[in-house]
């Protein structure tokens, strides 16, 4: 009986202590994913009434919206090319700071520097690094007498520009390769060696297949993280030019606070879940011929 009586009020206890998360977790996250699933189904726009249209909003996204595949088409082009320059970079470099060298961590630690700073800050830093007349790019490849593109302003490269900017924080990736190659036993390698094998055949063979739950984490984190690219957008071209860089998240944000059609946004929001969820769920019935854990 005292036992059950000590057990209940470790039980209220935890209880009292965790219900602010509870409360907060209902009111600001909870319920607003709840909401914003009722107003997908609404003409919601904030100011006014309003009425409950079913699946339309839906429907106007892939039939009448020109915008939405144009939105969708700009931010897989950025999630494809992002991922896989972040992935090889991170890979890559975490490989070289393995190396038993002097001052290592000051090495680790600038690589992973952009991953804290300000994204603000970062995209006017790019604005004049990207400037096509006396930008440093652009100073740099006329010094060398390549063509020098016109970046931000040129339809053809905004995009890939955007692209080539954030792969500078792949710091975060870094660090996750960095642990898991700190994780694979050397005697692996000693093995292996004694076996006759050398540096490349000990790469594919050993540190490959250990690090690809590494990579697999990193590559879902780094897919839902890039659909959400919004900021750099939103500072650097505003969606120009031409359209050429007008990213999904950009897409919701207008029709939300701009054009204040939040049932639309919150109908366009969904359906980036689900796409979202459809990738994760495909690379994750994937992994199961590639992924090899201990």
């Amino acid at each position: 009986m005292l036992r059950m009586n000590s057990r209940r009020r470790e039980a209220l206890a935890a209880l009292f202590f965790i219900t602010p998360w509870i409360i907060g977790f209902l009111a600001f996250q909870a319920g607003p994913i709840l909401a914003s699933l009722y107003f997908s189904l609404t003409n919601y726009s904030i100011m006014g009434s309003y009425r409950f249209v079913g699946l339309r909003n839906f429907a106007i996204a892939f039939t009448q919206d020109r915008l939405f595949w144009k939105s969708l088409y700009n931010t897989l082009f950025y999630v494809g090319f992002w991922t896989s320059g972040c992935l090889t970079l991170g890979f890559v470099v975490a490989i070289l700071l393995n190396r038993k060298m002097r001052a290592v961590g000051v090495y680790r630690t600038i690589y992973y520097l952009p991953m804290i700073v300000p994204w603000v800050g970062a995209c006017i830093v790019w604005i004049w690094i990207f400037q096509p007349e006396y930008g440093l790019l652009n100073v740099f490849l006329r010094f060398l007498h390549l063509p020098q593109p016109l970046w931000l302003l040129s339809e053809e490269a905004a995009k890939p520009a955007l692209v080539v900017m954030n792969w500078w924080a792949f710091g975060g990736m870094m660090i996750i390769f960095l642990a898991g190659l700190q994780g694979i036993p050397s005697s692996l390698y000693d093995a292996a060696k004694i076996d006759g094998a050398g540096p490349f055949a000990c790469f594919w063979n050993i540190t490959v297949p250990m690090m690809t739950p590494y990579i697999f984490f990193n590559l879902i984190i780094a897919i839902i993280r890039s659909f959400q690219v919004f900021v750099c957008a939103v500072i650097m071209t505003q969606g120009g030019p031409l359209n050429s860089t007008y990213f999904y998240m950009l897409h919701v944000y207008n029709n939300a606070f701009r054009y204040l059609r939040m049932g639309y946004a919150s109908a366009l929001s969904w359906l980036l879940l689900l796409i979202v969820l459809a990738l994760t769920i495909v690379f994750l019935r994937s992994s199961r011929w590639w992924v090899h854990y201990k």
